[in-house]
């Protein structure tokens, strides 16, 4: 499956996918595709390829709730696969538009053992951009894949050049100057620079992304009360307009806006609670706190990333009128990143900062994952059988309306408890230099082929 500029989703590799029942989806696959080697793709390619998420010694990052429920995968037919799960998911074919459903070569992957995805390996797959040159940890040269399988959607510019560039002022220099054409989710440093640029554009558009303080479950913030006041205390306009220079807004939940299709959107947004800055609200909610109030809340964040201090600040600001203490605590970003898979590295810790998304418009999977007792990124063990049952049933009711009431509800019940505190949802951020065009303004670049539109323009 592939997701598309607005979020959709639709057949790709598979042309056609056959629900039957919430536990069984039947593949018909493409019978002409080939990798950028010519070899055609096959259905035992897929089934290699999915398999691997399920393969301990592949250790598979994607490894999680999906990839665990799925029971088998099998051809079925000469060009047929069968996916069956454990447990129902209607909207299963999301996650095949993720690194899930990524096909590979088997043949390559085997072939290269442990140096597979390696600059002196790399992959074999079947997109309209193929791997050139790799200068490790510097750039990677694409060069379009002339037999790539859709004629409507091949590479419109023979060549991409992907640069590494970590250094915001690098960045922002060589965005301003034309050196570099392009880029997503340019640093928080560069807007107003960009803003101001003659020989560019930064363009906003529609996102799948927030920021958010995650609760560990220790200390005064594993009390849901005081996560819930501290959030109406927080000043979080001050944090979008401010620390993201108006490219991100106070968010309602820890779903972002994005998700919700817009004749929902009115309806979620009455049964959400009211997190709107009021000191005098959150004074009255922190009654309700059985934790030490007498305690600092420490937030856990990464030291190469000032802005996130800012936003801490911000918050703490907040946290004094309400007689609560809270204490940023700056991490190395190579030990910053354990805090999201070993429990060990953030036990000291009240809490940490996340720049989180999500994969598809799927608020149900992201709800699951945050908030279900078995959600993988449940770092607090919370816990709502109520809130569990709801996401169960709404995996298993094929009607989208009913399954849209169902998740509402749930998210609102989430949200009296906040097992992550929200700050704000964020814009996708799309510089792109004068007579630069194609790429769309929105939250699809980790899935959808965006390079291969480079060289579009509205006049064909």
């Amino acid at each position: 499956m592939q997701l598309q500029p607005d979020f959709s989703v639709e057949p790709h590799l598979a042309s056609s996918v056959t629900v039957e029942g919430d536990r069984t989806y039947v593949l018909e696959i493409r019978d002409d595709v080939t990798f950028w080697d010519g070899t055609p793709m096959t259905p035992d390619d897929v089934v290699f390829s999915i398999n691997r998420h399920l393969d301990p010694e592949e250790g598979s990052y994607w490894a999680s709730n999906t990839t665990e429920n799925i029971a088998s995968v099998e051809q079925t037919d000469e060009w047929e696969v069968t996916i069956e799960l454990h447990e129902p998911n209607v909207v299963f074919t999301n996650e095949l538009a993720t690194i899930v459903g990524v096909v590979v070569q088997e043949e390559h992957r085997e072939a290269a053992g442990e140096d597979y995805g390696n600059p002196s390996e790399g992959v074999m797959c079947s997109g309209p951009y193929q791997v050139s040159e790799w200068n490790q940890g510097s750039s990677i040269l694409l060069e379009s894949y002339e037999d790539y399988w859709r004629e409507d959607a091949r590479a419109l510019t023979p060549e991409v050049e992907i640069n590494f560039t970590v250094d915001a002022a690098a960045i922002s220099n060589s965005l301003a100057t034309g050196e570099v054409h392009g880029g997503f989710d340019v640093p928080l440093s560069t807007i107003s620079q960009l803003q101001g640029a003659d020989e560019g554009e930064l363009l906003l558009g529609e996102g799948l992304q927030n920021m958010a303080i995650i609760s560990t479950g220790e200390g005064t913030f594993g009390d849901p009360a005081v996560r819930r006041a501290l959030t109406r205390a927080t000043d979080r306009v001050a944090v979008a307009e401010t620390v993201f220079e108006g490219t991100a807004w106070p968010s309602e939940s820890l779903i972002p806006a994005g998700a919700w299709e817009p004749e929902i959107a009115g309806a979620r947004e009455d049964a959400l609670p009211d997190l709107s800055h009021d000191i005098e609200a959150a004074q009255e909610i922190l009654e309700d706190a059985e934790a030490d109030l007498s305690e600092p809340i420490t937030i856990a964040y990464p030291g190469e990333r000032g802005f996130y201090a800012d936003i801490i600040n911000v918050i703490a600001n907040g946290a004094s009128e309400i007689g609560l203490t809270v204490e940023p605590v700056s991490v190395p970003s190579a030990q910053f990143g354990a805090f999201f898979s070993d429990p060990a590295a953030r036990e000291d810790y009240d809490a940490f900062v996340t720049m989180n998304y999500l994969s598809t418009a799927d608020a149900l999977g992201k709800l699951n994952s945050i908030a279900h007792s078995e959600g993988y990124e449940n770092y607090s063990d919370f816990s709502d059988p109520e809130i569990d049952a709801l996401l169960e049933e709404a995996y298993a009711t094929e009607d989208d309306e009913a399954r849209a009431e169902l998740v509402i509800e749930a998210e609102a019940l989430v949200m009296e408890q906040q097992p992550w505190m929200n700050i704000v949802d964020l814009a996708s951020r799309v510089y792109l230099a004068d007579g630069v065009t194609g790429p769309p303004a929105s939250f699809v670049y980790l899935y959808y082929p965006w390079a291969a539109d480079l060289g579009a323009s509205d006049e064909g």
